[in-house]
């Protein structure tokens, strides 16, 4: 039995940099995702059919993000996710609000349609949902309004959705890694600790791309 090939990838070329002094030379290598859940949608997609070697068995999407619990995953920590949400997409806000599964819109249609969620291989690594947002809570208020829609979210990124997005249309299994570099709504990078999540998350990371 071959072992799976990974394409890993990493939104910003900050995390890039932050990642690569604890990333060995035996681990494959981190290739760009972009900003923001478009970018990594239409980066992944290109990057899976352009891959001209090794057809991709698994897609690992690393980088940092913020926690909504701070004693389920305390910030410098490391941890997986099970479910990805992409926040706000349908019509509205608030009590207006409607989701595309309410909406009866799917993005992707056909026998496997995707709505707002996607599931994530967590390769038994750990579970929790990832929401995904174009825009980042800017404060504490706007945190807790986006966590009280959802049961129990672990925490906010920009680009885990769009990445699930492309995995999901070309049937590429996907884990996503995220160290826990800040609180959700805290923008006070004083506080932030983007060098030990990355160094969680690489450790973590490499513990999932090793194991048979």
């Amino acid at each position: 039995m071959t072992s799976p090939y990974w394409m890993v990838l990493v939104p910003t070329e900050l995390e890039r940099r932050a990642l690569l002094p604890h990333w060995g030379p035996h681990l494959p290598a981190l290739q760009l995702a972009g900003f923001g859940p478009i970018a990594a949608a239409a980066q992944t997609t290109r990057a899976l059919v352009e891959t001209p070697m090794h057809p991709v068995d698994r897609v690992l999407l690393i980088g940092i993000a913020g926690s909504f619990d701070l004693e389920r995953w305390p910030l410098g920590t490391a941890h997986t996710f099970d479910e990805v949400v992409l926040d706000h997409f349908g019509v509205g806000y608030g009590r207006d609000s409607k989701t595309s599964t309410e909406l009866g819109f799917a993005q992707l249609d056909g026998p496997d349609p995707l709505f707002e969620r996607a599931r994530l291989d967590t390769l038994d690594h750990g579970a929790g949902l990832l929401v995904t947002t174009p825009v980042a809570s800017a404060h504490a208020a706007e945190a807790a309004e986006r966590r009280a829609r959802y049961i129990n979210p672990l925490a906010e990124d920009m680009e885990g959705f769009g990445v699930a997005l492309a995995c999901h249309m070309l049937k590429t299994p996907l884990t996503i890694v995220r160290g826990a570099s800040n609180t959700v709504g805290d923008r006070d990078a004083s506080r932030w600790q983007i060098q030990t999540a990355l160094q969680a998350a690489a450790a973590l990371a490499e513990t999932i791309l090793t194991t048979p």
